[in-house]
């Protein structure tokens, strides 16, 4: 079963770590993806930009609008993913709990199976 596993990230609780919190989190991911590709679990990570980067992108009129982003307005917005392939949600659960960001308060860690990949529905 495939899982995204995304880390919701908030600026302000990130901002109020010690630089030595910060590098124990890099630490931790480098730590959960090595343990990841040993297991054969990860299919692929990928940490975003900040939002303050991005662009919304749609389309009136059968013309391209594109405006800075992010969309909403919000405190806290996705950082990065995790795509795993393992048993059950329960692992799932489970790897996401591995993840440092899930001892922060103020961090969030979300599971979702994957539904639809390459044109097929998942299992």
């Amino acid at each position: 079963m495939k899982f995204l596993i995304s880390m919701h990230i908030n600026p302000a609780v990130l901002d109020a770590l010690t630089d030595e919190e910060k590098a124990a989190i890099g630490g931790g991911h480098g730590e959960f993806i090595e343990a990841l590709k040993k297991s054969g679990e990860l299919i692929n990570t990928q940490a975003l930009v900040d939002p303050s980067q991005a662009v919304v992108v749609s389309v009136r009129n059968g013309q391209p609008v594109v405006t800075d982003g992010p969309f909403l307005e919000s405190k806290e917005y996705l950082g990065g993913f995790y795509l795993v392939d393992c048993e059950n949600k329960e692992r799932a659960i489970e790897l996401a709990a591995r993840i440092p960001d899930a001892a922060i308060d103020g961090l969030g860690i979300e599971v979702r199976q994957v539904m639809f990949a390459d044109g097929q529905l998942e299992a």
